[in-house]
């Protein structure tokens, strides 16, 4: 019997996923993902750009020296600065790799390197970015014996030129190269047509796996990666949940269950544990502040509902009639895990690793105390639930400021008023505020006490599990000059989640 051939799944979110506005992921969550991402079987973690920042190469070394199963991957301009970075952060990995590259297309080349330096005309500068790309490879492999080769706006490139990059960089010495469709303008024929071209005209295109890296500004960076997929492509590039720059990229869980539940058109397939699918998206959307909508593909909660009567009949006489996956193919199922007050740590403990939580003793007393008080507030706490306290409790950011007390007063017939009192840099301070309602009364007093002028862009709330006693989480995004945080609380109590949310931002802020 023929094997089934295998595609490699090269996941993007702690890189391109955390590209998308209005994010930001710190060290910890990092690892915490990237720990998820190995249980989900992923084949490569891109971990981060270690030379954008000392925090964002932190990241990647603690990745690169922690999480196993994964190759972990750093990406890098063609610079020497960039690509030694890379070589640092990912030195004690058991399996590295460096993707680097540069624009191929006449737009990018115009466009960002249209200094002199590079070449008078466009011809002169196509010859030096060839020259580049090349250095850029032989660069990276002097640091590891895997590297992949971006060729950035490959789908609005000329192809004779791409192919012609392609061959200079397999022979410099790369093992994969990436095929982006960096803008999202192809449509699925036309990108299938691309990656047949390669194969078909690349030399020496055997000595390297294609991967396909699609946006989604036309709804089509699914369609484009399994078309490139189709036509020859053996690795593709996504995030979870789709995030990314601008509309996103190409969402892992659909690519995944696409092969999968399509295999009989695709003959493809993954070393993915698509049971982890919906836990890792749940992860991701709580950590980066964005909520999974209700009608997402695969993992949204609508995903497996049914509501019109004729289809809820025939769901109920035969459940394949309007469901082509069942919800625990995705890790979804009608039961719940429920926690009380008397399940003490060691069952906490074990249920938060189930969850990708890995603690210390230190950070397990303390979620464990917030526990206690969840528990006797709602008498059984949810999966949801925890992940909520364990990122109200243990916060990425250092705390210069910390919500000691709050109180808030408001009705039809008073003023909002609210009194505070934080430990800002160590000395406690307290003030009050009256506002338009109880959350501006508290945002006014705690920006009064802390000393800030934070702009608020956005203010969202959602009820974390079911029910009135449910959990609240607030996600609250922040500007103080040129400098944008998001901050994230959870609560009971809504109005305490939104102050925690408030403190939580202006500790990001710093």
């Amino acid at each position: 019997m023929k094997a089934t051939p295998k595609i490699a799944v090269f996941d993007t979110t702690l890189r391109d996923g955390e590209q998308a506005a209005g994010t930001r992921l710190g060290s910890r969550d990092k690892i915490t993902i990237a720990r998820q991402l190995a249980r989900l079987k992923v084949d490569v973690i891109e971990a981060g750009f270690p030379a954008s920042s000392p925090e964002d190469f932190d990241a990647v070394r603690r990745i690169a020296l922690e999480i196993e199963g994964p190759t972990i991957c750093a990406l890098s301009r063609a610079l020497a600065a960039d690509i030694e970075s890379c070589g640092k952060a990912l030195a004690k990995a058991p399996r590295p790799r460096i993707h680097t590259g540069i624009g191929v297309s006449d737009i990018h080349i115009m466009g960002k390197f249209r200094d002199d330096r590079y070449g008078k005309t466009l011809g002169a500068k196509k010859v030096k970015m060839l020259a580049l790309a090349v250095d850029a490879v032989k660069r990276a492999r002097n640091c590891v014996d895997d590297v992949q080769f971006y060729a950035e706006d490959a789908g609005r490139a000329e192809p004779l030129y791409l192919y012609e990059m392609l061959e200079a960089a397999i022979d410099a010495g790369a093992t994969v190269v990436n095929i982006p469709d960096t803008t999202g303008y192809t449509v699925p024929e036309q990108y299938g047509d691309l990656i047949r071209g390669i194969r078909d005209s690349v030399p020496n295109i055997a000595k390297a796996i294609i991967s396909v890296h699609c946006h989604d500004d036309l709804g089509l960076a699914v369609a484009n990666s399994l078309a490139g997929i189709r036509n020859g492509a053996r690795q593709v590039e996504g995030t979870i949940n789709g995030i990314g720059e601008r509309a996103g990229n190409a969402a892992l869980e659909e690519v995944i269950m696409g092969l999968r539940t399509r295999a009989d058109y695709y003959g493809m397939s993954t070393g993915i544990e698509p049971r982890e699918l919906y836990r890792t998206s749940r992860m991701v959307a709580d950590m980066l502040g964005m909520p999974v909508p209700a009608n997402k593909a695969v993992i949204g909660t609508n995903a497996f509902s049914h509501s019109s009567g004729i289809h809820v009949d025939g769901f109920l006489k035969e459940r394949q009639t309007y469901e082509i996956m069942l919800p625990e193919d995705v890790g979804l199922s009608e039961s719940r895990v429920v926690l009380t007050a008397r399940t003490g740590r060691a069952g906490l403990r074990s249920r938060l690793e189930k969850l990708g939580y890995e603690l210390s003793k230190q950070e397990l007393d303390t979620v464990y105390q917030r526990f206690l008080t969840v528990a006797d507030k709602k008498q059984e706490v949810l999966d949801g639930d925890l992940d909520a306290l364990v990122h109200d409790e243990l916060p990425p950011a250092e705390q210069y400021l910390k919500l000691e007390y709050l109180h808030s007063y408001g009705g039809t017939a008073a003023i909002p008023t609210a009194t505070v009192r934080l430990m800002v840099s160590g000395k406690l301070k307290e003030g009050a505020s009256i506002g338009d309602g109880p959350v501006d009364a508290v945002y006014k007093a705690i920006a009064k006490v802390a000393g800030t002028k934070a702009k608020l862009l956005r203010y969202d709330i959602r009820a974390v599990t079911a029910g009135t006693e449910a959990m609240g989480e607030v996600t609250v995004h922040l500007e103080a000059g040129k400098r944008r945080a998001m901050g994230r609380g959870a609560s009971t109590d809504i109005i305490e989640a939104s102050a925690k949310a408030y403190v939580d931002g202006l500790n990001r802020l710093g």
